[in-house]
This record gives C-alpha cells, sequence and structure tokens, in this order.
C-alpha cells in the first residue's frame, strides 16, 4: 500500500510539475523562403482581417484572405501580388482612392526600391496573380535600402500618402507623397524628415493629443537610436520636431503600443537586443514624460525581435507575448504574465512555440483568429521555413 500510494505521489507530482505544452500551431502558407513580418487589412469587408507578407529569400509578395473560423486552420486562399527581389516589408495601402486595398513593398539589399502592387479592377480578380501590377517608385529607387512603410495621409490631399524608414548608409525616415494621379508613380515626391541608422518600427498615433497623427518609431542603429517620436505639423506642413523617448543606449527592435499599466495613457514596449524588454511607461499625456522598466528575458529564449500587448489570459492583466531571432533549441515565442505589478524586473514565463522548430520569428500580431473569444498569435518564421503561421490560444473563452 505504501509503495502505492508513493508511487501516486510521485506521479502526482510530475505531472503538476510537467511545464505547458506548446500552443498548436497553423500554417497560413509555407510556399516560399523567408517570410519577413505581417501586415494586416480588411480587404474584402467581410470583418476579418487579411494578411500581406514579403517573402525575403523567395522574392515574393504574397496576400491572403482570411477563409472563416470553420477553415481558419487551413491553409488560407492566397495571391502572389508581385515579384520582386530583398523585399522586407509589404502593406496594404488604397493608393488610387479607388476602394481596393493595393500593396507596398520596401526592398533592401542592392535593390533598395520601393514597389507599388496595384490590385486589379475588378474585384473578383482579386485572387488572380495575373490581374496585379507591379511598378517601382522612382522617387526611392536605388535610393536606400528601405526597410518598412506606413502609410498615413499627411497633407490631406490626393489619399493616401506612405511614411517609409530605411538603414545603413544615408538612412533616413520620409514620407511619400501621393500626386493627383496616384497610379502615376513616377509623380509621387519624397520628402526626408529625420536621419536614421536602421528603422524597425513605425506607428502612426496621436503621440501628444493634439488631434493628428505622429510617427512613433524605432530605430536600432546609430547616432540616432533608440526609441522617438515625429511631430506632425499638421496638413500646412512644416517642420517634423525629434522627441526622445528612451533607450539611445539600446539596440531596440520592434516596438508595441498600448496600456501596460492601465492608467488609460498607451505605453511602449520593445525588445533590446540582447537579455530583455524595455517598458516605457507614458506619464503625461502629451508624449513628453516616459518612466522605464527593464523586463529580464526568460533563460532558454532566443533574442527579443517583436512583442505583443494583450490579455492573454482572459483574466483581466495585460500580458506581454514576445517573437525572437537566434532561437535554434530554445523557446521563440512565449507570453509574460507580471507576477505582482507592472513593474517587476521579472515576469513569469509560458511556452507558446516550445523550443522544437522555429529560429527567426518576426512581427507579432495578437487577434482572435479563430473566433473564439481568446487572442490567438500570428507570425512568420523565416529560417525554418515555418513560413506565415499562426499559434491556436488554449485559454477556454469565458
Amino acid at each position: 500500500m505504501r509503495s502505492l500510494t508513493a508511487w501516486l505521489l510521485l506521479t502526482t507530482t510530475a505531472f503538476a510539475a510537467a511545464p505547458p505544452a506548446p500552443w498548436p500551431r497553423h500554417t497560413i502558407d509555407n510556399s516560399s523562403r523567408g517570410a519577413d513580418g505581417v501586415r494586416l487589412a480588411d480587404v474584402n469587408g467581410d470583418r476579418r482581417l487579411d494578411i500581406t507578407t514579403g517573402w525575403e529569400e523567395g522574392g515574393r509578395i504574397r496576400a491572403y484572405l482570411h477563409p472563416g473560423a470553420e477553415t481558419v486552420r487551413d491553409q488560407w486562399p492566397a495571391v502572389t501580388v508581385g515579384n520582386v527581389k530583398s523585399p522586407e516589408d509589404a502593406v496594404f495601402a488604397d493608393l488610387d482612392g479607388d476602394g481596393r486595398l493595393d500593396v507596398v513593398s520596401s526592398c533592401e539589399g542592392r535593390t533598395r526600391t520601393v514597389y507599388f502592387h496595384f490590385a486589379p479592377t475588378d474585384a473578383d480578380d482579386w485572387l488572380d496573380e495575373n490581374a496585379w501590377t507591379t511598378v517601382p517608385v522612382p522617387a526611392l529607387q536605388d535610393q536606400q535600402q528601405w526597410m518598412f512603410c506606413l502609410p498615413l495621409d499627411v497633407d490631406g490631399q490626393n489619399g493616401i500618402d506612405l511614411i517609409v524608414g530605411s538603414k545603413g548608409q544615408g538612412a533616413s525616415v520620409g514620407w511619400l507623397q501621393s500626386p493627383e494621379n496616384p497610379r502615376d508613380a513616377a509623380a509621387w515626391t519624397w520628402h526626408p524628415l529625420d536621419p536614421a541608422g536602421w528603422i524597425m518600427s513605425l506607428i502612426a498615433d496621436d503621440m501628444d493629443g493634439d488631434g493628428d497623427l505622429d510617427v512613433l518609431l524605432s530605430d536600432r542603429k546609430g547616432r540616432h537610436r533608440g526609441v522617438r517620436w515625429l511631430e506632425n505639423p499638421g496638413p500646412a506642413g512644416g517642420t517634423w520636431n525629434r522627441h526622445v523617448i528612451g533607450a539611445e543606449d539600446r539596440e531596440i527592435m520592434f516596438l508595441a503600443l498600448g496600456d501596460v499599466d492601465g492608467d488609460g495613457l498607451k505605453d511602449i514596449v520593445g525588445p533590446a537586443r540582447g537579455d530583455s524588454l524595455l517598458l516605457l511607461r507614458r506619464m503625461s499625456p502629451d508624449g513628453h514624460e516616459w518612466e522605464p522598466h527593464e523586463i529580464a528575458m526568460p533563460d532558454d529564449t532566443g533574442t527579443g525581435k517583436g512583442v505583443g500587448i494583450g490579455d492573454v489570459n482572459r483574466d483581466g492583466n495585460t500580458d506581454l507575448v514576445i517573437s525572437c531571432e537566434h532561437s535554434e533549441g530554445r523557446h521563440g515565442l512565449f507570453w509574460l504574465a507580471y507576477r505582482n505589478s507592472f513593474t517587476d524586473s521579472s515576469w513569469n514565463f509560458h511556452p507558446i512555440s516550445g523550443d522544437g522548430q522555429g529560429i527567426k520569428f518576426d512581427l507579432v500580431e495578437l487577434i482572435d483568429l479563430d473566433q473564439d473569444g481568446d487572442l490567438d498569435v500570428l507570425t512568420c518564421e523565416e529560417r525554418d521555413n515555418l513560413g506565415v503561421i499562426w499559434y491556436e490560444n488554449p485559454a477556454s473563452p469565458r
């Protein structure tokens, strides 16, 4: 009897101590090589978010339509909207104001060009790759290693404009002004705004509460590196004043913006390349006062790359989802929950991807893809060629 009791005790203890299992992974597309980032928009008005991605090594720009909850775990309907070399970013934008979302790709390497991929005139042809048109933007062609693009109407004229950032020698952040005929790529005009070293994030938000959208950015290299925002002077134009938030001595990767501490103000979280995350608490509504906090990266993980902010387990507290690169044999995707306070230097670790597959993950999006009431994790992985993938949250709906 004693041996049976001891066996049951040991078994129960071992079961209780077993780490949580990784979340189920579902593949949206793994048809090419080097999936590099996921950007979202509702393409067809069905209230479900669709995806565009640039495949860096494969040289393809792809878009994916959310198929609905019943088949969301299968590969999604997809189209190659264009073929370009060394794409680093792809994003949806209605460039010509015709009501259909086009795609803008930004290319680094030797390509150093931004491309417009115009959608078909007939919505029924959206999934027909032969109906898409790809053109380079002459103002940016062969100019810089373009890394990220943010659609934003800057001047209130001729529809959407584009904020674009680059890396390397001569890098900058600037805006590409839409002309009277936006389909004439040669008529778009480039306006530099701020020198840069290596732009990672460009986020549109009203940082100072004056009613227009400013640009929050992370710059990981060079003498201007760190986290800062550029103040929108308004449609009349003028200087976009630079406001430094912090991390000038760190190599900051992708940023996420959200209310971490529950005070109604949007905070900033970004992995600092190495062993920590940086939480920048907003201390004033005008975006000029910030309080930094360090959060340690857990053991047995890669180096931080992207971050998402949201309530992962539906307990009412804000959690962080972290993606990593250099994660071979380590956890490349996981979530953190604070223990007592969001100012804790160490948060509780929970696996998502596990440590078996995935070397270089990228941007993280937290959305309810299967429409079951909890936040799933959408990302991509470009070294194990897992492709465009999502992880299904096992949390039970409440």
